[in-house]
């Protein structure tokens, strides 16, 4: 019986919510399963994984295949880490005992790595509230500068076009026009 380690979806029409199971090859995405190892879901931000490592680890190391998109939440986990560390205490590379430490600071590297992400998501939307509500601190606007001159200005009359003066358009339209020849 060939055992895969995969998503099963749950929730309504387009709020997924899935179970990591694991189950049977043979068997519908949404059907049987031998056993619900956690859960991921992935509308909140960052998405939320609650795993049981320890269990994934054990059905991978009886051969479970996982899919794409589990290999990605047991490597985000530190499952496939743990399962590649425990290949070189196997092969004589560690010993168990440096597996675990190794696997232990990864851990806790990762997990600060995550804290700051919901840290700087939390003053993200705390930013866009207070922009929102009105409340931040408005951005500073340079008025312009007016020069004031102290002298009057006086206005000019328009000046008609007389009879020397033609509009310039009135000498295009002659120009356009065949020239004259003189003889």
């Amino acid at each position: 019986m060939a055992v895969k380690i995969r998503l099963q979806r749950k929730g309504r029409k387009k709020a997924p919510f899935y179970h990591i199971v694991v189950a049977d090859s043979r068997s519908p995405r949404d059907g049987k399963f031998i056993k619900k190892i956690g859960t991921y879901n992935p509308m909140t931000t960052p998405a939320i994984i609650n795993l049981d490592a320890e269990a994934a680890y054990e059905w991978l190391e009886k051969g479970a295949q996982t899919t794409d998109t589990v290999r990605a939440i047991l490597g985000f986990k530190g499952v496939m880490y743990k399962k590649h560390l425990m290949r070189g205490v196997r092969k004589g590379a560690l010993t168990l005992e440096q597996a675990e430490e190794k696997h232990k600071t990864w851990l806790d590297a990762k997990s600060e790595k995550v804290a700051k992400r919901i840290e700087s998501k939390k003053e993200e939307v705390s930013r866009f509230h207070q922009l929102v509500s009105g409340t931040a601190k408005p951005k500073k606007v340079e008025e312009p500068v007016v020069e004031e001159t102290t002298a009057e200005v006086t206005e000019t009359p328009l000046e008609e076009p007389t009879a020397d003066t033609a509009p310039p358009a009135a000498e295009e339209s002659s120009a356009d026009q065949a020239p004259e020849v003189t003889e």
